[in-house]
């Protein structure tokens, strides 16, 4: 198990340019969380790259404390 603030801030580190990062603890249980990271570091990638660098930025946590991500991975809207 992981706290969603522990999470969180994994997240926030290996994405600090991120537009938006939500979170959500799918079952309460600290292990399930659902994801939604909107970053320009994903702009020309796809979407099995963009999986690849948060599970890569992620490591460790996917090995135990993480039992599933739904992931959503997004560039930002063109302004």
């Amino acid at each position: 198990m992981i706290e969603p603030e522990t999470l969180r801030a994994h997240l926030s580190a290996a994405f600090p340019s991120a537009e938006r990062i939500e979170l959500s603890d799918l079952t309460g249980t600290k292990d399930h969380y659902q994801a939604l990271i909107v970053d320009a570091v994903f702009v020309g990638k796809s979407r099995i790259e963009q999986h690849k660098l948060v599970y890569k930025a992620l490591g460790a946590l996917m090995d135990g404390p993480v039992h599933a991500l739904a992931l959503e991975t997004r560039v930002p809207a063109a302004r």
